[in-house]
C-alpha cells in the first residue's frame, strides 16, 4: 500500500473511531433512561465496579498493567488522579440524573460551555495568554448563560455542574501527566473510587433498594454494561487522536451535545422556551467564534513551522 492510501485509510478510520466515540457520548442519555429502574446512585456505583472489571481486563489481555503500577507508585500522579477520581465521580452522578430527570437539554448546553470553560480555567489555573477572538467567545457564553438563567429565574445548576466538573477533570488529569495510557488511567481512577461504590451499594442493599437482580438477567445485563458504555468510547477515543489532527478531534467534539440537544427537544420533548432557544444560539455562536481562532491560530503555526524549515538544497 502506498504512503497516500496508508494516510487516506489511517484517516478514514480515525474518523469512523471518532464518530463511535462521540456517537455513545451523545446517546448515553437514552441508555441511562432504561436504567430508570434503578436510583442514580446504584447505577454510578455499578458503572464504576463494572468500569474497573473491564479496564483490568484490558490491561492484563494487552500486557500494559504495568502503566497502571507506575502510576499507583507515583505519589504526585496518584494525588492529581485522585482528584481526578473524585471529580469524574460527580461529573457522572449529575449526568446520570440529568439524563433519568428529562434534563438532558441541560446536560446539553454543559458539554457546548465546557470548550469555552477550560480556555477560561487555563487563564485563571494555569496564566495562559489568550487571543482576542478567545476572550470575545468567552464574553459570548457567559451572556448565554446569562439569558438562560435570567429566563429560567435561576441559574443553570446542572450545565454548570457538568461543564466545571469536566474541566476541572481535564486539568486535574494534565496535572497528572500523559504517561499513562487512557485505559490505564480510567482503571485507577475506579480503582480509588471503588471502595465507596462498594459502600454506596452495600448501604442501599441494606435499605432493600438494589436492584440488581429485580428483573432477573435483563436488570444484570443493563448495569453490567454501564462498565462497556464507559470504557468503549474511551478506547475509540484514543484511536480516534492517534489517526487524525488535533483541529478535527477537537471540532468532533461537539457532535456529543449536540445529540444529546436533539434527544432532549424530539425524544424526551423538554420544554424550550424562547430563553433556551436564544442561549443556545447565543453558545453556538460563541463555539463557532471559538473553533474558527483555532483553526486559524493552526493553519498560521503549520505555515511557520513549514516556512522554517530549510531545504536541503540550500544546506
Amino acid at each position: 500500500m502506498s504512503p497516500s492510501h496508508s494516510s487516506t485509510a489511517q484517516r478514514r478510520n480515525g474518523l469512523l473511531f471518532g464518530l463511535a466515540c462521540y456517537g455513545i457520548w451523545g446517546v448515553l442519555p437514552l441508555f441511562f433512561q432504561r436504567l430508570a429502574f434503578a436510583s442514580d446512585l446504584e447505577i454510578v456505583g455499578n458503572r464504576t465496579l463494572w468500569t474497573l472489571l473491564i479496564c483490568a481486563a484490558i490491561l492484563l489481555l494487552t500486557g500494559t498493567l504495568r502503566q497502571a503500577v507506575d502510576a499507583l507508585r507515583n505519589p504526585r500522579r496518584l494525588v492529581f488522579m485522585a482528584m481526578a477520581a473524585a471529580l469524574i465521580a460527580i461529573n457522572w452522578l449529575i449526568y446520570v440524573y440529568a439524563a433519568n430527570h428529562r434534563q438532558v437539554q441541560q446536560a446539553s448546553l454543559g458539554y457546548f460551555t465546557n470548550p469555552i470553560l477550560t480556555v477560561a480555567l487555563g487563564v485563571l489555573i494555569l496564566k495562559e495568554r489568550l487571543r482576542t477572538l478567545q476572550w470575545v467567545a468567552m464574553g459570548i457564553g457567559l451572556v448565554a448563560v446569562t439569558v438562560i438563567a435570567i429566563g429560567d429565574g435561576q441559574l443553570p445548576w446542572i450545565a454548570l455542574g457538568l461543564a466545571f466538573s469536566f474541566g476541572l477533570y481535564g486539568l486535574a488529569k494534565s496535572y497528572a501527566g500523559r504517561h499513562t495510557g487512557a485505559v490505564a488511567s480510567l482503571g485507577i481512577e475506579t480503582l480509588l473510587l471503588a471502595p465507596f461504590a462498594i459502600a454506596a451499594l452495600a448501604w442501599l442493599h441494606g435499605r432493600g433498594q438494589t436492584h440488581f437482580t429485580s428483573e432477573g438477567m435483563r436488570s444484570m445485563l443493563w448495569l453490567a454494561s454501564t462498565g462497556i458504555v464507559t470504557a468503549a468510547p474511551l478506547i475509540f477515543f484514543a484511536a480516534a487522536a492517534r489517526r487524525l489532527p488535533l483541529s478535527i478531534v477537537g471540532m468532533m467534539q461537539y457532535l456529543a451535545p449536540s445529540l444529546q440537544f436533539i434527544i432532549a427537544v424530539a425524544v424526551n420533548h423538554e420544554p424550550m422556551p424562547p430563553s433556551h432557544w436564544l442561549g443556545f444560539g447565543i453558545i453556538w455562536l460563541a463555539l463557532a467564534v471559538l473553533t474558527g481562532d483555532a483553526l486559524h491560530h493552526n493553519r498560521r503555526n503549520a505555515r511557520q513551522r513549514r516556512a522554517a524549515v530549510v531545504p536541503e538544497s540550500s544546506a
